[in-house]
């Protein structure tokens, strides 16, 4: 009687869940080692998005899009020069004023250790009972140095002179860093790097906004001819999302820093102008907008002000105006069009972050908008572009 071995599976293991996580290992470790290159790639690509419509206005004028390109990008940098340029003199005239601001706080900070100090004066006499309180010694038994004793001292032996103590060899403590100081140096070195590439975004947008033609077909080549249009929607998706996010939250940044300064000029503040524009766009940035944006006009009212009460209705003024835009304003500027819900929000955040440091803070939800736009379009990533919306 034969033995009949049972057949052997046709049916192959899968491993595509694992090849999926290596491959996203693989991607997040190029993100992070790459960040200098994938940041100054970023910012261009964004940049030349939010261009793009003004370029169209200019070939509508019937100039080519290279010579339209190279007045657009012209433009841009003449605005960024004549802004950098009002923040430097406006920069230069607070740093003559700073040694007035140092007198003033070291005035505030002695104000305050005066008033710790009688606090706990008046604790102390509050708690220990009078009995039991430490008392100077009276007078009566202190040494008193009369004339007679002087005259002792004098007419007697002179005493021998102390041992010199022996010469003590100096030493220097080093201190290391603390962790809160490399947090802060991390965040600050990200914004130096990319300082370091920032002289490649203007050519890398110019190229973007000339060859955009060529460069869309080119990408467009990549993918089959029943894959092409759902390609080319993501591509239009991605350019639309990028623009209503960063155009909204200019013109709210805007919008919060002239109703902000109107305010600070009312309470008389120094340097109204530069600190309300400032003001209103630390206001929309994610989770610890309210302090950043309270931080600017209560040291500029140091120099002015000494009652708490100014200090208290200026951070209730800012953080009314912060509920305000973005509860009323941002979800019809912004929120219509990004769809991502506060989860995502705070997990984009807390991941680019962590990657790309303070640059990536600023980059999480545009770049997370994006990647909804892509999952939007592309029919086997819905689910993936649902998980992410509101």
């Amino acid at each position: 009687m034969s033995v009949l071995s049972p057949p052997l599976s046709t049916n192959r293991p899968r491993h595509g869940g694992a090849v999926n996580i290596i491959a996203l290992g693989v991607v997040i470790a190029l993100l992070y080692f790459g960040r200098v290159f994938f940041i100054t790639l970023a910012i261009a690509i964004i940049t030349a998005f939010l261009l793009d419509p003004a370029v169209r206005v200019f070939m509508k004028l019937r100039l080519p899009r290279g010579l339209a390109s190279f007045f657009v990008c012209s433009i841009a940098l003449l605005i960024v020069y004549l802004i950098g340029l009002g923040l430097y003199t406006e920069a230069a005239a607070m740093l003559e004023d700073l040694p007035a601001y140092g007198e003033r706080i070291n005035q505030i900070v002695d104000q305050f250790a005066v008033r710790i100090d009688q606090f706990e004066r008046g604790v102390y006499e509050t708690l220990v009972p009078k009995r039991y309180r430490e008392t100077p010694p009276p007078e009566s038994v202190q040494t008193v140095a009369t004339p007679s004793r002087l005259k002792r001292r004098v007419r007697g032996t002179q005493p021998p002179p102390e041992p010199q103590p022996p010469a003590i060899q100096e030493v220097r403590i080093h201190h290391d860093p603390t962790p809160i100081y490399s947090y802060i140096y991390g965040y600050v070195k990200s914004f130096y790097n990319v300082a370091l590439m920032a002289s490649f975004i203007p050519f890398l947008v110019y190229f973007m906004l000339s060859w955009r033609d060529h460069l869309r077909r080119s990408f467009l080549y990549l993918f089959t001819a029943a894959d092409r249009p759902i390609a080319g929607k993501s591509w239009e998706g991605v350019a639309e999302i990028v623009r209503a996010y960063v155009l909204g939250n200019f013109l709210l940044g805007v919008l919060l820093g002239i109703v902000s300064s109107g305010f600070f000029v009312m309470m008389r503040l120094p340097y109204a102008f530069i600190i309300g524009p400032i003001s209103g766009f630390l206001s929309l940035v994610p989770y610890v907008g309210v302090p950043l944006a309270i931080l600017p006009p209560v040291l500029a009212a140091l120099a002015v002000y000494d009652r708490p009460g100014t200090y208290i209705l200026i951070a209730l003024v800012v953080t009314l105006l912060h509920l305000i835009a973005l509860n009323l304003l941002y979800p019809k500027m912004v929120g219509s069009r990004v769809h991502l819900n506060p989860l995502v929000v705070t997990i984009a955040l807390m991941f680019w972050g962590t990657l790309w440091g303070g640059v990536g803070l600023l980059l999480a939800i545009p770049l997370t908008a994006g990647i909804k736009a892509v999952c939007d379009n592309v029919n086997s990533l819905n689910a993936y572009g649902k998980l992410l919306g509101d």
